[in-house]
């Protein structure tokens, strides 16, 4: 068993790792096409469902088997916020600097689906222009690691739970 195991250094290992998968899927989809599906973008929670269940399972092993629900709560956290750095700030780089289409055709799309629903001109144009305020750079990136860090939040509360191992009181 090593010493002191570090719960933010396990984090951070497996949060950069996720956080690249997550990268290169994103940057799979775009180029497909497909950045736009619902579906297929997430899968990328998937990905990070994969990573806390990864990280838990090394901490556990090189802490001798053992590992509380706080200690996965934490990793878990952690790892979730730095996929989500990592994740919104590539998005965000993606967006300016290769494929600065990518907002003109979420509006559009938006568009289209008010015209399918039967919206009319008035509420469409209203609806645009709150969807062109959550469009900035900024809002995608802040949208990006909140989505990021409470949905990983969430999946650490369930994956800490299962995988914790306790160490025995009088050992």
């Amino acid at each position: 068993m090593q010493e002191n195991v570090s719960t933010a250094r396990v984090a951070l290992k497996y949060g950069i790792i996720t956080a690249v998968v997550v990268i290169v899927y994103s940057t799979i989809l775009n180029l497909a096409g497909l950045g736009q599906n619902q579906g297929a973008t997430s899968v990328a929670f998937l990905f990070l469902l994969g990573g806390l269940i990864w990280a838990m399972r090394d901490f556990r092993e090189q802490n001798g088997g053992f590992m509380s629900y706080g200690q996965g709560l934490g990793i878990g956290a952690l790892l979730s916020a730095i996929v989500g750095l990592l994740g919104s700030t590539f998005m965000l780089f993606y967006i300016q600097f290769i494929d600065n289409t990518i907002f003109q055709q979420s509006l559009d799309r938006a568009r289209e689906d008010m015209e399918r629903r039967g919206m009319d001109d008035a509420q469409i144009e209203q609806a645009m222009e709150i969807s062109e305020k959550f469009m900035s750079p900024g809002a995608v990136f802040l949208i990006g690691v909140l989505s990021y860090l409470i949905l990983g939040f969430i999946i650490s509360l369930i994956v800490a739970a299962v995988m914790r191992r306790n160490k025995p009181v009088f050992e």
